[in-house]
């Protein structure tokens, strides 16, 4: 079960002006599974959008990019069960496939479709089902579709993962919805994560395309479950212009600083619920990294100590073996690392216990305190490097025995 993560209803996720979904069963890769979801963007849509950097990207994140640049988005299609990714030539001609069929359904352009696919990789995509499958996703589209999207896009997750906010932007009322999904494969590394928001703000094309580099980096940027970066992470930022505020065009205006912290917000939770849904995870842990000279350090500190499966695997058993934490930070990769003024606690529920100052364990550490704090479900690991005024948070969560089994028997 997910840790501490609330489930949506149908009644949470609120119309996007200018946005309609429609989910179907195409059996893409297995039968009675919703597996294909149409997204259709009202004329004028504006769409923005970071990828994986993973060499070996899949089919449907080339297309994407080539897309892009050239505007006027008019749809997504979102097939589950089969990545496209290491087809080679055959996977971009299904991809190719898949835009020009939507195009010829919604009366637009090849070129007007992002296609996005997840599930197994090295696996050809059966373009036949997923353009058999279009014209009742087509027949589905509507405007409080989120819900039945955010179940059409999952694989191994145990719970669809969606929200919505609502901010005053120019005197009017825009609203923000967003769904993600992923489990596992989860070190996204972008300039099988998908994250898909939507605002019916109206927001011009160069910030929207800064926004979503920099919310990227802030959210599904900053967590992992197992230190795999995916073949086909994406994330697609959407501005539909349809709330009547005035255009966001200035950086330093009020306007733009509440739509950023609102996509922040919105971004940062739908990253969190992938952790929370991590495979097989049982804990989720924060990383609160502090007093770095970067945070680019701060970062290196804190994805070692998430990736190390020997601490992952401690938080799992609740078993105080801290030192594998400092042995995570050790090899992070600052060389010019001062062990001796860093500290580190564990924090949980109101209680902090330090854990190690003064280049070991601290004089008032006891391995009571530390077990009661791993034995919760929320931990968080907090470091101070003291080198600096840099921060960064990342969050992370715990390995089990089902994170095995759930790999182990994916293609089942």
């Amino acid at each position: 079960m997910p840790v501490l993560l609330s489930v949506p209803e149908a009644a949470d996720l609120l119309p996007v002006a200018g946005v309609r979904l429609g989910v179907t069963e195409a059996a893409i890769r297995k039968q009675n599974r919703k597996d294909l979801t149409l997204i259709e963007l009202a004329p004028g849509a504006r769409v923005a959008g970071v990828f994986t950097q993973n060499r070996f990207c899949a089919a449907p994140v080339q297309v994407c990019k080539a897309h892009l640049p050239a505007g006027k988005v008019r749809a997504l299609v979102i097939n589950t069960g089969v990545a496209n990714a290491g087809t080679g030539e055959p996977g971009l001609a299904a991809a190719r496939a898949s835009c020009e069929a939507v195009g010829a359904l919604l009366g637009v352009s090849a070129e007007q479709v992002l296609p996005f696919s997840t599930g197994v990789i090295l696996e050809p995509l059966p373009v036949e089902r997923l353009v058999a499958g279009l014209p009742a996703a087509r027949d589905a589209l509507r405007a409080d579709g989120w819900f039945d999207a955010c179940h059409g896009i999952m694989t191994t997750d145990t719970v669809p993962k969606a929200a919505s906010r609502q901010v005053t932007i120019g005197g009017k009322r825009v609203t923000l919805t967003g769904m993600s999904k992923g489990a596992g494969m989860i070190k996204p590394n972008m300039a099988t994560m998908l994250g898909f928001l939507a605002t019916d703000a109206d927001v011009a094309q160069p910030l929207l395309d800064a926004l979503v580099k920099e919310v990227a980096d802030l959210s599904f940027n900053s967590i992992t479950v197992d230190g795999d970066t995916s073949t086909n992470d994406s994330f697609i930022l959407i501005a539909t212009g349809k709330a009547g505020n005035p255009t966001v065009s200035d950086v330093a205006s009020a306007d733009y600083a509440a739509l950023r912290a609102a996509v922040l917000d919105l971004s940062i939770w739908l990253a969190q619920a992938i952790v929370r849904d991590g495979e097989g995870a049982t804990k989720f842990i924060t990383l609160q990294i502090e007093g770095g000279a970067s945070r680019d350090e701060c970062r290196k500190v804190g994805y070692a100590i998430g990736h190390s499966p020997l601490v992952k695997t401690a938080f799992f058993a609740s078993d105080p073996n801290l030192g594998r934490i400092l042995a995570a930070i050790g090899y992070a990769g600052i060389d010019d690392l001062d062990v001796s003024r860093l500290r580190v606690w564990l924090a949980s529920g109101g209680e902090e216990v330090l854990v190690a100052e003064k280049g070991g364990r601290a004089a008032s550490y006891r391995e009571e305190a530390g077990a009661r704090v791993m034995q919760q479900a929320e931990i968080t690991v907090r470091v101070d490097l003291a080198r600096g005024s840099a921060t960064a948070n990342l969050w992370s969560c715990d390995f089990s025995y089902d994170y095995v089994k759930i790999n182990a028997d994916y293609r089942s």
